[in-house]
């Protein structure tokens, strides 16, 4: 029997995917909003695909400040940018 992949759905193009291909945004228990690579750290978890136009379409929507129940500083949507940039170049 093989095993279930976990899903997700991405905050910008709203396609449900498997977890290990999206990057994990999350609101920790002090409101601190970060990427979280690891999949583990404690708090309320949101997924973005790893595409910058998945990045915009989540911004201009707020989809992930309504999911995280918290505002997004620039300097977190700047750090995503660029995480995805790395990762696509």
């Amino acid at each position: 029997m093989q095993k279930k992949i976990p899903q997700r759905q991405c905050m910008g193009c709203r396609e449900r995917k498997a977890k290990k291909e999206l990057i994990r945004v999350v609101r920790c228990a002090d409101g601190v909003v970060r990427l979280d690579f690891s999949g583990k750290v404690n708090g309320r978890g949101a997924y973005l695909c790893p595409d910058p136009a998945c990045l915009q379409k989540a911004i201009r929507s707020k989809a992930l400040e309504r999911s995280l129940e918290a505002p997004i500083s620039q300097a977190v949507y700047d750090q995503l940018a660029k995480e995805m940039e790395a990762a696509h170049g």
